[in-house]
């Protein structure tokens, strides 16, 4: 497996916000974390969604690679600052990550 695959897979690129409020995070190829499949993938069939505290618009275009919310999905990278790209896209992803990674679980 190359590097680049390991982050097409199983790394956040986009929280996506589902219809009932709770937000799955999908890989490069729009398959949740994890997710390693060219496949059709239904999340109701699988526990990858969370519902999350703190997920407000401010949080939404911090998280965002540009600022701005695209619907229901905000991109964390796209092809013009991939994080395995250079060392600044790399940090600006992992900072993103850390803003992710610290919101809580909304019960």
């Amino acid at each position: 497996m190359s590097t680049e695959s390991v982050r097409h897979v199983y790394f956040p690129y986009c929280p996506e916000q589902q219809d009932d409020g709770s937000w799955v995070l999908l890989n490069r190829n729009y398959k949740p974390v994890g997710f390693n499949t060219t496949e059709f993938v239904s999340y109701e069939d699988h526990p990858v969604s969370i519902n999350l505290k703190g997920l407000g618009q401010a949080t939404l275009e911090k998280l965002s690679y540009n600022g701005e919310v695209n619907g229901k999905q905000v991109f964390l990278y796209n092809d013009g600052c991939i994080p395995t790209d250079n060392p600044e896209s790399m940090k600006a992803y992992l900072t993103k990550l850390e803003r992710l990674v610290k919101l809580k679980h909304r019960a």
